[in-house]
Formats: structure tokens, C-alpha cells, sequence
């Protein structure tokens, strides 16, 4: 299957002149959100469709490839369904040009759920935010259904919460997923009732009928609209601190998402004389999800791999919630998360190779065992000093417990 990025960067704009080409850190912005697409192992192609010849010079110094579009261009939608006429694609991605922070391992995750439902018309990204977040007229709003299917979005606080207190709302990532019948399907509609007085182009999508399944992950960090945004986005990428520390967002985490070989073994497979599995674990992580469970944390596995000693183990552990053979994790994920009732930020992945990187995309916090593949090192938001197989597991909780206790 091929899937195209593609990035529309206009020149003008009214709050930040020439914005496709400030300099974050020493590389015009346009470049770091090409960049980021680019290590997104399943997109096949990456293209920033432009109004300006500027502006594809750059890419084009910079390694990238660049064409020009229309002017008349109304919008970034416009701009994708221009290149989709002379490039041809099964999936095409919709990317921001003003999400320098965008992560690499959700746009995985998109393009990997295109790819295992094949049905699917569209899909986006979205994030959980606060209450005082979701005030915002421009961080927009959606609610979906239990498929995970958008009902609506808005500027406005949705849901409303008349008769009690509502603290957790998602928030719409601009990060869209076309069919290529779906992408010709939006060219072809006019603009929507809804779309006109919410100023929100996904609104023509459903109010033409067109489901568009929302996928859950971590925030990408602010986008740039205005100076004041590029002087935080140039902090952030620069390693000021912003956000949540570590400690605090352990302290919010309510639910373990572990990966099996490499993470509760140490990745070494036995085989028996009748060609069963055998499989070492630490009791150490025995007792460590024992005590998780008394203080109401809840514990999951996601593994490429299912044998009998795996579920023997779980079962010895009362781990109900599993995903067991599940090589593409993104799915697997936002299951595990709908079945524990639990949020991304609420979350944390434990892993050790590469297929791991999408549960970090997924949940608030990526942890990787010591021993770890360096990819995962590097993506990681903390780095364990247990190995695989030799207490991973109970480290995370005995670090989760303590930041509850420090509250």
C-alpha cells in the first residue's frame, strides 16, 4: 500500500509573515515537520506542496521534495487534493506545516490503522487536554462514539457538563488520513452548514456521512500560530523545560501497558523436546504487579508473541487485559485503553524494540528497559536501570507508587 504525506506551507500569513521558513534552532520550520514525517517508518512519501518557489528552494536545499500548487489554494485541504491529482496514492496524510513537534511514532500508528482497516475512510489524531485546555475557541473539541467514531467537533466545550464537574476532554490533532475514493469524495462536496459557522472543514465529512475514526495518542506540544508560540516552540526544541515533569505524569498514570520478550523475559526463547515454549520470568515482577493491584493500578500486556507459558504466567498474575500475537501494537493499544477505561494520559508503555515505539506514541510515558534497542533509548521519556527480564516491570511500579505517595 502507498501512503504520501503531504505538508501544505503557505508563504503569507497575517500573524507571522513568511512562517514556513522561521528558524527553530537553526532550520527553517517547514524542515523540522518534514523531517519528523520522513522518520515515520510506514509513510512511503513525503512532499510539502507549496504556493511559493521560496519555500521549495529551501526543501530541496534541505534534501526534501517540494512542489508548487495553485495560489488559489483556499486551504491545506485544497493544496492535498491538487497534488493527489498528479500523485497518485491509496492513503494520503494531511500534516500541518506548523507542528514542528509532531511525533513520528503517531503518524505510524495512523498509517499502520490505515493499512490493517482497509475499510476505513478517514482517520485523525487526537489528544486528551484539561478543562481549563478545552476553554479554548482554538483548540478544537470532538466527541465519538464507543468505535471511536467522531460525532462532532466544535470550538465550543463539548461534552457540556451540566450537572457535574468534567475534567478530561479530547482535543483534535489537524493530522488527517485519507482513502484515496474518501479524499475525491471531500474535493467533490460543497462546504457544509456546520462547517461554515464552526470553520472547521471535517465538519463537511459527517455531515455528508463519512465516518472519521478518531485515534487516541500523546499531545504533539504547541503548534505556531504567532510569535509568542514560535518563542515557546524555539524554548521547547532548544531542551527548556515545559510541561509536566517526569515524576508528575507518573504520579497521574493508572494504568501498566508492558510488552512481553525483552521487557518481562529477557528475549530469550527455549524450546522444548515437543517444540513448546519456554519462557523465563522474574518474580520480582510477581510481586511488584501483586502490590500494583492492592493500590488500584491496573496492568496490561501487548506482545507480538502468544504461547501457552505466556498465558500461564498472566493467568498466575490475574493480567486480564491482554493483546497477545498483535505485531502492529496502535490498535492493540487504543483496545487496551477502551477495555481499562483508561486515557492516554493515564497510561505508560513499557518496551524494548522498535514495534514498541507506537505503545510510546499511544500513552503519556515511553519507558524502555536498559537494554533496549538505541532507537528506543532515544525516543524513550524514561530510561529504566533494570534490564529485560530482571525486574523491569517492578521498577516502573515501585517509581509510579512512589510519585503517588509524593503528591
Amino acid at each position: 500500500m502507498d501512503i504520501l504525506a503531504v505538508i501544505p506551507a503557505r508563504y503569507s500569513s497575517t500573524r507571522l509573515p513568511g512562517k514556513p521558513l522561521v528558524d527553530i534552532c537553526g532550520k527553517p520550520m517547514v524542515c523540522h515537520v518534514y523531517d519528523k514525517a520522513k522518520q515515520a517508518k510506514e509513510i512511503d512519501q513525503v512532499l510539502v506542496a507549496t504556493d511559493d518557489q521560496r519555500i521549495v528552494d529551501v526543501v530541496t536545499a534541505h534534501g526534501g521534495e517540494a512542489v508548487l500548487t495553485s495560489p488559489d489554494c483556499a486551504s491545506g485541504s485544497d493544496r492535498l487534493l491538487e497534488v493527489a491529482k498528479s500523485h497518485k496514492a491509496n492513503v494520503y496524510i494531511n500534516i500541518q506545516g506548523d507542528e514542528p513537534l509532531l511525533q513520528p511514532q503517531a503518524l505510524n500508528m495512523l498509517a499502520l490503522y490505515m493499512k490493517e482497516q482497509p475499510t476505513t475512510p478517514v482517520a485523525t489524531l487526537a489528544c486528551e487536554v484539561n478543562a481549563k485546555q478545552a476553554q479554548d475557541p482554538n483548540l478544537v473539541k470532538v466527541v465519538c462514539d464507543s468505535a471511536n467514531h467522531a460525532l462532532y467537533f466544535s470550538r465550543s466545550v463539548i461534552p457540556y457538563a451540566r450537572d457535574k464537574e468534567h475534567n478530561s476532554y479530547l482535543a483534535h490533532i489537524g493530522v488527517y488520513a485519507y482513502r484515496a475514493d474518501a479524499l475525491a469524495t471531500f474535493g467533490s462536496l460543497p462546504p457544509a452548514p456546520l462547517e461554515e459557522i464552526e470553520k472547521l472543514e471535517q465538519l463537511r465529512l459527517l455531515q455528508a456521512g463519512i465516518p472519521l475514526t478518531v485515534l487516541q495518542t500523546t499531545a504533539f506540544g504547541p503548534g505556531v500560530d504567532t510569535p509568542a508560540d514560535l518563542e515557546l516552540v524555539r524554548k521547547i526544541m532548544a531542551g527548556e523545560p515545559c510541561g509536566l515533569s517526569c515524576s508528575e505524569k507518573l504520579a497521574q498514570i493508572k494504568l501498566i501497558i508492558t510488552d512481553v520478550d525483552g521487557v518481562l523475559t529477557s528475549g530469550a526463547l527455549y524450546y522444548g523436546a515437543e517444540g513448546e515454549v519456554l519462557k523465563c520470568f522474574c518474580a520480582k515482577d510477581g510481586l511488584g504487579v501483586n502490590l500494583a493491584q492492592k493500590q488500584g493500578l491496573k496492568i496490561a500486556v501487548l506482545s507480538g508473541r502468544d504461547c501457552p507459558a505466556l498465558r500461564r504466567r498472566l493467568q498466575d498474575l490475574n493480567i486480564t487485559h491482554m493483546r497477545l500475537g498483535r505485531l502492529a501494537k496502535g490498535q492493540a493499544l487504543q483496545e487496551l485503553l477502551a477495555e481499562a477505561k483508561c486515557t492516554p494520559r493515564e497510561s505508560l508503555f513499557i518496551g524494548d524494540d522498535l514495534p514498541d515505539l507506537e505503545g510510546f506514541a499511544g500513552t503519556s510515558l515511553g519507558v524502555a528497559v536498559a537494554n533496549a534497542q538505541p532507537e528506543v533509548l532515544q525516543k524513550a521519556d524514561l530510561v529504566l536501570k533494570s534490564k529485560g527480564g530482571e525486574g523491569a516491570l517492578r521498577e516502573v511500579i515501585d517509581l509510579i507508587l512512589a510519585a503517588k505517595k509524593a503528591q
